[in-house]
């Protein structure tokens, strides 16, 4: 038995009056969704629990049967040991964005314009941490690069008790000083985003992405705080060999810590830019080199929803299901007996430019015992099959069992 995950992050949605009505969804053009569907399980589970911030971190763990209650340290503590940040006990890791911010004299007046700085390089993103860590490097910071917007800071002997640091994906167009950390505790973090914006006003990187009509990264933001991350291991959890292949560095730590072939695949951005294609052989590779298990996770649907690209969150949808979906099925009917479910992790809808805690839906295929599904995977048949899973991290289990 093969089992597939293919995880399309954030792509459920409320309707959109721009669709007529329809969520993205049930807006794409995907025949090879719809024709799994036929023949599918489907429903809702709740991936994020009450009292739960509806973060990727929270959401992938529960859909990979992992209890965020029990293992759940952070979010950037995953994303630091993907990029190969050995956490002491001692340590406290906070996600560093770069981010464009407006330019108003005083900082707290700024705007944050851009979670994600245009979604800048990899290798300008590089440039500008490896040049903030000759100003903020110490014995009680560290910065590490990450990929494209995505950075880690390191605070020895720092603490986790500072407040409120809010992600900067939820404030975009808001002030800085409507969400400013007021934490004692937060006050050297909050000095330093205060400082990369003077370090970064005229930096070469920046003036090149604005001669080139981009906008620059001239600001960090810390959030996500966290401290080490231990995850039981997925083989003695499930029996099942797995890999993870993803573009962004939370997902690719979490299959490190639960002991997953953590596969890196060219071209891969996190956006819609993104190799699917490349995905899509990669876990083809996987599944015919001895993995039992592919967790395949797209970013791209979500970083459109964040950003209100409408047109885009049903292209990526599209391009998943002709890419990724299309590309794997045949390979997999030739391997035998497989099962493959197919969900986000959590809402990101258009309208909000955020994550919700709303139920996803989920649809599980098996090729060998076929169900009596629904025409199509959207989010009102998953709702009107009255199937409802409360407890997400339960969905794992339920699904190499089913």
């Amino acid at each position: 038995m093969k089992y597939v995950v293919l995880l399309c992050d954030g792509c459920a949605d409320y309707p959109v009056e721009e669709l007529g009505g329809k969520t993205p969804l049930s807006a794409s053009v995907t025949p090879n969704m719809d024709k799994l569907a036929k023949d599918s399980v489907m429903g809702l589970v709740r991936t994020v629990a009450p009292g739960l911030k509806p973060g990727s971190d929270v959401a992938n763990l529960s859909v990979l049967g992992y209890d965020p209650a029990v293992c759940y340290t952070g979010r950037s503590p995953l994303e630091a040991g993907s990029i190969g940040v050995d956490m002491k006990p001692t340590d406290v890791s906070f996600r560093c964005n770069l981010v464009t911010v407006s330019d108003e004299p005083n900082f707290e007046d700024k705007t944050l314009v851009d979670y994600c700085a245009d979604d800048i390089s990899t290798e300008e993103g590089r440039e500008i941490v490896s040049f903030l860590k000759e100003h903020f490097d110490s014995d009680e910071f560290t910065l590490y690069s990450g990929v494209s917007y995505r950075h880690c800071l390191i605070w020895n002997g720092g603490t986790t008790d500072v407040g409120t640091l809010t992600p900067p994906h939820d404030i975009t167009g808001r002030k800085i000083k409507e969400y400013q950390p007021l934490h004692p505790n937060a006050a050297k973090l909050f000095e330093m985003m205060k400082k990369s914006c003077e370090l970064l006003k005229d930096h070469p990187v920046n003036k090149a992405r604005i001669a080139r009509g981009l906008r620059p990264a001239n600001c960090v933001w810390f959030w996500g705080e966290g401290v080490r991350a231990e995850l039981e291991n997925f083989t003695k959890l499930y029996g099942l060999k797995g890999s993870m292949i993803s573009a962004v560095d939370l997902l690719k730590g979490i299959g490190k810590f639960s002991g997953m072939n953590v596969v890196n695949v060219e071209g891969a951005t996190g956006y819609i830019d993104t190799n699917f294609k490349g995905k899509a052989d990669a876990a083809i590779s996987e599944l015919k080199n001895g993995s039992d298990f592919v967790y395949i996770h797209v970013e791209a649907p979500d970083e459109c929803g964040h950003r209100h690209e409408i047109q885009n969150k049903v292209k990526s949808l599209e391009l998943i299901d002709s890419e990724i979906l299309g590309r794997i099925l045949p390979e997999l009917e030739k391997m035998g007996d497989f099962k493959i479910m197919i969900l986000p992790d959590h809402p990101t809808p258009l309208a909000l430019k955020t994550h919700t805690s709303d139920p996803v839906p989920f649809m599980i295929y098996r090729s060998s015992h076929k169900a009596e599904g629904q025409p199509a995977f959207t989010e009102e048949n998953a709702k009107n099959t009255g199937v409802f899973i409360e407890q997400g991290p339960t969905i794992m289990k339920y699904f190499i069992d089913l």
